[in-house]
């Protein structure tokens, strides 16, 4: 048991909700989380090479959102916003720093999501990176570490000598049972097998593929590099945006495209996010395996997402933070009791994963939650859904996504627009273009009204880049 957690409860527990007034019902919830895993996924068929069985055997029992966006295209808050059901424009929370302990601190109205779950009767575990932070046990009944984070990385490094510590990729020498992931599986597993009277709330975070992005040889050997296929690119794509738009999307602290392409390691990393990719697929479905063939297969609800995606130069960039479709897009599957295999095209958010998973588990609904549960779409996964999905990297620099349409709006008030049934990469800027104007209208209307000032922290990446962005509409 976490000795930080029955104390950070004890104050939360004023005024809680009964657990025994709510269903007696209640499903297990498993929750797995992936680092920086963009939409290469073999069931959303975008990279020919993707190999994700384990992934593709969960869609097929499951919903599959094919349409999932992340809130922010960053960790800290696209995590806060999935596990506090609040838009990263109510909390200031817009970067890496500061971390969700901060807003929590500041403001104790704000219930996480695992948090919500122990209140009402389950127990709670977790494992691996989820929050985001050094924190991670406070969260939690029982918390099984980090288990050795991003770790192990070559020393000295296989490529990108000179660049941030955890960007390098490659074949490392190490076993698979070397790496945080499998220990992060081994865990989840053996909390699988136990008995419990109570429902369980095991919330499982992996690493991989985040850098740096290397595992094992064995993953790399169905994917020959001269055999690596690149991401489509065009000279001329980002012709037709703004130099704020340009300045706020570099991708720091990645190498930049124009290094990748001139020391030849274009194909080394993609082929480096693929193996790293099938690596933790293997893990997931050890996972999954041992929920199959414990006590709780039946009566566990298992939902699978990454926290945001990852450009691999398309639009010559690398890593998140952009508002763009690589960068936004997620996996996001919902499987269980109750359940029909289906795919659903329309847009949704983890922002909604927090109100619904209280529906499914027959909780009581919180109405400061600004996601929007997803039971109609898991009853009826093509049904009339008018919502779209809202992205948000710094004050005022917003993507909305509706099931057709991309629309881009910067702090310096460009726009993008692009039409995801001719021009899926994102190519073909159409906000100039007036016989457009309804459609732009009608995503403008979701823009955040009177979005919260950046919290004050340590600084990060994309503050500098977001203050760099800035100084260009001054």
């Amino acid at each position: 048991m976490n000795p930080v957690f029955p104390a950070l409860l004890a104050g939360a527990l004023v005024g809680a909700i009964d657990p025994r007034a709510e269903s007696a019902e209640r499903p297990n919830v498993l929750l797995i989380s992936i680092d920086d895993l963009n939409d290469w996924v073999g069931a959303l068929e975008t990279h020919p090479q993707a190999r994700t069985p384990n992934l593709d055997a969960l869609a097929r029992r499951g919903v599959l959102f094919a349409n999932a966006h992340c809130q922010a295209p960053v960790c800290t808050p696209s995590r806060a916003s999935l596990f506090t059901g609040r838009q990263p424009s109510s909390t200031g929370l817009y970067f890496l720093q500061p971390q969700l302990r901060q807003l929590l601190d500041e403001d104790p109205k704000v219930i996480t999501l695992v948090e919500r779950f122990a209140r009402s009767g389950y127990e709670t575990l977790g494992v691996g990176k989820l929050h985001h932070g050094s924190g991670e046990a406070a969260y939690f009944e029982t918390y099984g570490t980090g288990m050795g984070s991003f770790g192990p990385s070559p020393n000295p490094k296989l490529h990108y000598p000179g660049g941030h510590p955890l960007w390098d990729w490659g074949p490392g020498g190490m076993e698979d049972g070397d790496m945080p992931d499998s220990r992060v599986a081994a865990w989840a597993i053996e909390r699988l097998a136990e008995e419990r009277t109570e429902p369980f709330f095991l919330a499982v975070g992996f690493w991989r593929p985040h850098v740096p992005m290397v595992v094992p040889g064995r993953w790399f050997e169905e994917r020959p590099l001269a055999e690596v296929i690149l991401p489509v690119t065009r000279p001329d794509d980002l012709d037709d945006i703004s130099a704020y738009a340009r300045s706020l999307t570099i991708g720091h602290p990645a190498p930049r495209h124009e290094w990748m392409v001139e020391h030849e390691q274009w194909g080394e990393a993609v082929r480096s996010y693929l193996a790293s990719t099938s690596f933790v697929d293997h893990q997931v479905g050890r996972v999954l395996d041992a929920l199959a063939a414990s006590p709780h297969a039946e009566d566990t609800l298992v939902v699978l997402f990454s926290d945001h995606g990852f450009h691999l130069g398309e639009k010559g960039r690398w890593a998140k933070r952009s508002l763009w479709e690589e960068a936004t897009r997620v996996p996001l599957i919902l499987a269980g009791p109750g359940i029909a295999p289906a795919v659903s095209p329309r847009p949704v958010g983890l922002i909604d994963l927090y109100p619904t998973l209280l529906e499914l588990c027959g909780l009581e609904a919180d109405p400061a939650l600004e996601g929007r549960s997803l039971r109609l779409l898991l009853e009826e996964p093509e049904r009339e859904w008018p919502w779209p999905a809202l992205t948000t990297f710094g004050p005022g620099n917003h993507s909305v996504r509706s099931t057709h349409w991309r629309y881009v709006r910067y702090g310096d008030g460009k726009e993008e627009l692009y039409d995801h049934r001719s021009d899926p990469h994102e190519f073909s800027n159409l906000a100039a273009d007036e016989r457009l104007l309804p459609v732009l209208s009608e995503h403008r209307r979701w823009l955040p009204k009177n979005p919260a000032p950046v919290q004050e922290g340590s600084g990060s990446a994309g503050l500098d880049a977001w203050r760099a962005a800035e100084a260009l509409a001054d």
